[in-house]
């Protein structure tokens, strides 16, 4: 999976194929037509709402391809300035690595592409994160 250009509608496409799921089942769950459906394919981006009823009906999180995409590619955060202000937003103290992602990293180490030192530098994971994501390969 190309995490670092990804096309959301390609991705669903494939899911669907997976799974074999009936066209008229996920027409009358996603409340659209087949033409729609059919379109929703082939966008590179696809809006929330219907993210979200596509990751409930094929069983599969798309918000996480992003999620890796981010930790793969985002530059790193500021640290947030403590204020006396609440905050709205719900704080994430952690990066949730997934598989594909340790995948991604562990494949960049073993072709030899990266050393362990540049993983740690140019995606920010721990030294010993990633050293025990290699002993358990």
């Amino acid at each position: 999976m190309n995490l670092k250009d990804i096309h959301i509608g390609k991705l669903i496409h494939e899911r669907v194929n997976e799974l074999q799921m009936p066209v008229a089942r996920i027409e009358k769950f996603m409340k659209c037509s087949e033409e729609e459906i059919e379109g929703m394919y082939e966008q590179i981006s696809i809006d929330t709402f219907y993210l979200l009823r596509w990751s409930k009906l094929l069983e599969y999180n798309f918000f996480r391809v992003y999620s890796a995409h981010l930790i793969l590619y985002a530059p790193p955060a500021n640290p947030p300035k403590k204020t006396d202000q609440k905050e709205n937003l719900p704080v994430f103290r952690k990066n949730i690595y997934t598989e594909e992602v340790k995948s991604f990293i562990l494949e960049k180490i073993a072709s030899k592409e990266m050393t362990v030192n540049e993983v740690i530098l140019k995606y920010r994971i721990p030294k010993t994160t990633l050293h025990t994501w290699i002993k358990k390969a």
